[in-house]
């Protein structure tokens, strides 16, 4: 039976599961694969970065369950769990991945609505008379 690793990451509001193994390169995203489920370019390739950074694209299978935020936080939180599962696999790879941020976890969020404003911050606008 191959090693299968599995690592979550976050970002935002998504959650995504993230199971790495010894393959020929699939990288499925809730049953789907990656290009079809982020159809913007700019999505699929933040999936592909830690991968990409350590040339080992064609030598893991990636298969991903994502939920919750939107598809930047979800691409993003892809890329968190799948660069902590090729650690694991491979601790030598941590430098490259620590240079590039792709063990950090991006801990913004959005600030919550004050009560008595229309915003986290904005005011109603100000009458004199």
């Amino acid at each position: 039976m191959a090693e299968v690793t599995n690592k979550v990451g976050r970002r935002k509001a998504a959650i995504a599961r993230v199971f790495v193994t010894p393959g020929k390169g699939e990288i499925k995203v809730n049953g789907k694969d990656y290009k079809e489920y982020f159809t913007v370019p700019q999505f699929q390739k933040v999936v592909v970065q830690a991968l990409a950074q350590i040339n080992q694209a064609e030598n893991y299978d990636v298969k991903v369950n994502v939920c919750g935020g939107g598809f930047k936080g979800q691409a993003e939180a892809i890329r968190l769990g799948i660069a902590r599962a090729l650690v694991e696999i491979n601790p030598e790879d941590r430098v490259a991945l620590k240079k590039e941020g792709f063990l950090s976890r991006d801990s913004r969020v959005v600030e919550r609505k004050k009560p008595g404003r229309p915003g986290a911050r904005k005011r109603f606008q100000f009458s004199k008379r």
